[in-house]
């Protein structure tokens, strides 16, 4: 069985993206490594700081049968992409960032950690480098967002992230959710005249485009 091997920083992902994985290929098996103090450490000394860490449980994944690896966390994506483990590794917002690029060239970033946007902008600007478009980037913070999110209260952290998000209505041609726990505002979103974006859904497309799958 061909199988995705996922590396989180919440627990709150293995059913998200498990239930994706499943309705794109019933076939496509999955693997999970959670560990939330890498994001700790990553806030807290820098991304840089976690690539011991971060290699250990992409290695545990390749061991255990992963044919490629998606890092649910935008903030250490980066670190995850160059680790260099012999198997593909891609980063859960790279394939939205493609899009926005391709949506834009106004695009505006939300994120509920400050932490992710520096990630989230350079990725954007990497794909609009590759794709040789000039964009311009919009970040923004939704306020009280992760406290929210770290306290258990789902429904107030996405109702923070959709209020936030309004605030960039007018000003870009597309709107990106920096993070994967934010995903479920984009549906609370859809009446928005500009275009919203969240990562899991693309991701695992792109995951089981990468191991030769057709996406259903």
């Amino acid at each position: 069985m061909t199988t995705i091997g996922f590396l989180h920083t919440s627990p709150v992902h293995v059913p998200t993206f498990d239930g994706l994985t499943h309705q794109t290929w019933p076939l496509l098996g999955t693997i999970h490594v959670v560990d939330e103090s890498i994001l700790t450490q990553a806030r807290a000394e820098g991304p840089e700081m976690t690539q011991s860490a971060v290699r250990a449980h992409l290695n545990d994944l390749k061991d255990s049968g992963a044919d490629a690896v998606c890092c649910t966390c935008s903030t250490i994506g980066d670190i995850a992409e160059k680790a260099g483990i012999g198997l593909p590794v891609f980063r859960v917002d790279r394939p939205m960032a493609r899009r926005a690029v391709e949506m834009g060239p106004r695009i505006g970033v939300v994120a509920a950690l400050e932490s992710t946007l520096g990630p989230t902008r350079d990725l954007i600007a990497q794909e609009a480098v590759a794709m040789d478009s000039e964009i311009s980037i919009e970040l923004m913070v939704a306020g009280h967002a992760w406290s929210l999110f770290e306290a258990g209260d789902m429904d107030g952290y996405i109702r923070a992230i959709s209020e936030s998000t309004l605030a960039l209505e007018g000003r870009v041609d597309v709107i990106v959710l920096a993070q994967a726990s934010m995903a479920p505002a984009e549906k609370q979103l859809a009446g928005l005249s500009v275009p919203v974006l969240s990562s899991p859904r693309l991701a695992v497309e792109h995951a089981a485009e990468m191991c030769s799958l057709t996406v259903s």
